[in-house]
C-alpha cells in the first residue's frame, strides 16, 4: 500500500460544512466593500521576489525568514509567493497606470504565504480581504477606512474589538528619532532580548513591538516618536482623530505601535481582539505614500488594512446552520432518471437549487436521503409520471398530503411549498 500523501503542514483543507461558512462570510465582505464604492481587483499569488524584497523591507521578518522564495528554473528567476496583498496591488496599479485619471479604492479576497510555525490564528496559508485607498492624501481617507472597519464588527456583532493608532511621521522623521531611539537601546543593550539585540542592527523600531513582557518596562522608557514628528505630521494625525471622535469612535494612541513592514508612514492603526489570544490582531493597516515610487511607478499618497479571514471567522459564533438544496429530486426506474433530468433543469431554469439523486436506491432510501439533505421540498419521479410528464410534489418540513403536477407546472407548485407565494419571490 502506498504511502499516503498529505496536505502540507501549515496549509490547510477547507472541507464543504466549513466552507459554507466561508462562503457566507465572503458574499457579506463583498457588499460592504461596494457599499463604500470598493472595486475588486485581483492580482498573481506569484510575483517577482524582488517586489517584496523593495516594498516590505530587507530587514523585516518577513523578508528574512518567512517568504516562500524560489528560482524558476526555465528562466532562472527569483519568483516568490505573495506574503501580503499591499505590495501586489501597488505593482498593478503603477504598472497599468490605474490612478491616470485620479485615486481609486480597490479591494482583493485571497490567499497569502509565509513561512512560520503553524499555529492557532497564524497558518502558512492564510487568507485575506484587504482595502487599498490610492491616490487620496488627506487625513479623511484614512479615518473612512477605520470606519469602514467599525461597521464590519457592528454587522457582525462583533464586540469586544478594540482600536489602536498611531502616527510614524514621514521617512525624515522616523530617521532622526530613529537616532535616539538606537542611542536609548544601546545604553541598555544587556537587558534586550536576542530577537530586540537583531533588531537593534537592522530595524531598530521593530524593538518597540516585542511582545516579551520582560522588555515592556525598557520599552516603555524609549523615547517616544509622536514627539519626534512635525507640524504636518500631527495635523494629518489629529485629523484622523477628530474624525473618529465626531463618528463616537472610541480609539486608544499607542506610541509604540510600529507595524512589521517598512513602507508605512503616517497613520498605521491595528484592531485588536480579546478572544484570539496571542494573535490579537483581527485587521491591521495604515498609510504608505512612498510605496508606489518606490516600486517604480510615479509618486502618489495610498493608504489600505488587511484583515485575516481565519481570525475573523474564529471570532464569529458558528450558527450550525448549512446550506441545503431546495429540492431533493427522488427518482427509480429507467424512463424516471431520464426524465428526471429534464425536471431538475426545469427547476433550475426557475431559479431553485437542485440536489438530484443518482445512484441505485430504492424510494425508502432517497426519501431518508432527501430529509437529511436539509431540502425543504422534495419532487419524486417514477416511471408513471414519467410517461405521464408529471412529478410528485412533498413537503418536507411540514404535515402537507404529497401531490402531483404536469411538468410546466412544478415550479409553481415548488414555490408556492417554498414561500407561499410564487409571483411574489419571482419564481415562474
Amino acid at each position: 500500500m502506498s504511502e499516503p500523501i498529505r496536505a502540507v503542514r501549515g496549509m490547510n483543507d477547507i472541507l464543504p460544512d466549513e466552507a459554507e461558512r466561508w462562503e457566507a462570510l465572503e458574499e457579506l465582505l463583498r457588499d460592504w466593500l461596494r457599499s463604500y464604492g470598493y472595486r475588486n481587483v485581483r492580482t498573481p499569488v506569484l510575483e517577482h521576489t524582488a517586489l517584496f524584497r523593495r516594498a516590505i523591507g530587507e530587514a523585516t521578518d518577513i523578508v528574512e525568514k518567512e517568504m516562500y522564495t524560489f528560482t524558476d528554473e526555465l528562466n532562472q528567476e527569483s519568483l516568490t509567493l505573495r506574503p501580503e496583498a499591499t505590495a501586489s496591488v501597488a505593482r498593478a496599479a503603477a504598472e497599468h497606470s490605474m490612478l491616470y485619471g485620479g485615486g481609486q479604492r480597490l479591494y482583493y479576497i485571497g490567499p497569502m504565504y509565509r513561512h512560520e510555525r503553524p499555529q492557532k490564528g497564524r497558518y502558512r496559508q492564510f487568507h485575506q480581504v484587504g482595502a487599498e485607498a490610492l491616490g487620496f492624501p488627506g487625513p479623511d481617507i484614512d479615518a473612512e477606512l477605520l470606519l469602514m472597519c467599525a461597521r464590519l464588527w457592528d454587522d457582525l456583532n462583533l464586540t469586544g474589538v478594540r482600536l489602536q493608532i498611531n502616527c510614524l511621521g514621514s521617512a525624515a522623521e522616523r530617521s532622526a528619532y530613529r537616532k535616539s531611539l538606537v542611542s536609548y537601546l544601546e545604553s541598555r543593550e544587556a537587558e534586550l532580548d536576542e530577537d530586540s539585540k537583531r533588531r537593534l542592527r537592522t530595524n531598530p523600531l521593530r524593538v518597540l513591538d516585542s511582545k516579551n513582557p520582560q522588555m515592556q518596562a525598557l520599552i516603555a522608557g524609549a523615547p517616544r516618536l509622536l514627539d519626534a514628528l512635525g507640524e504636518h505630521s500631527l495635523r494629518h494625525f489629529e485629523g484622523v482623530q477628530a474624525t473618529l471622535k465626531d463618528a463616537g469612535r472610541l480609539y486608544e494612541v499607542n506610541p509604540r505601535l510600529v507595524r512589521g513592514l517598512d513602507y508605512y508612514n503616517l497613520t498605521v492603526f491595528e484592531w485588536l481582539s480579546p478572544d484570539l489570544g496571542a494573535q490579537a490582531a483581527v485587521c491591521a493597516g495604515g498609510r504608505y505614500d512612498g510605496l508606489l515610487e518606490h516600486i517604480g511607478g510615479k509618486a502618489a499618497p495610498a493608504c489600505g488594512f488587511a484583515i485575516g479571514i481565519e481570525r475573523l471567522l474564529a471570532l464569529l459564533a458558528d450558527s450550525g446552520e448549512r446550506v441545503s438544496p431546495d429540492v431533493y429530486l427522488v427518482n427509480q426506474g429507467e424512463l424516471a432518471e431520464r426524465f428526471a433530468f429534464r425536471v431538475a433543469e426545469a427547476l433550475r431554469d426557475a431559479g431553485f437549487s437542485v440536489v438530484q439523486h443518482c445512484g441505485a436506491a430504492g424510494f425508502k432510501s432517497q426519501m431518508k436521503k432527501a430529509d437529511g439533505s436539509g431540502a425543504a421540498v422534495a419532487v419524486i419521479v417514477g416511471d408513471e409520471e414519467a410517461q405521464a410528464g408529471e412529478a410528485g410534489v412533498k413537503a418536507l418540513r411540514e404535515e402537507r398530503a404529497q401531490f402531483r403536477v404536469k411538468l410546466e407546472t412544478l415550479p409553481n407548485a415548488v414555490a408556492d411549498l417554498l414561500f407561499g407565494d410564487a409571483d411574489e419571490k419571482g419564481h415562474s
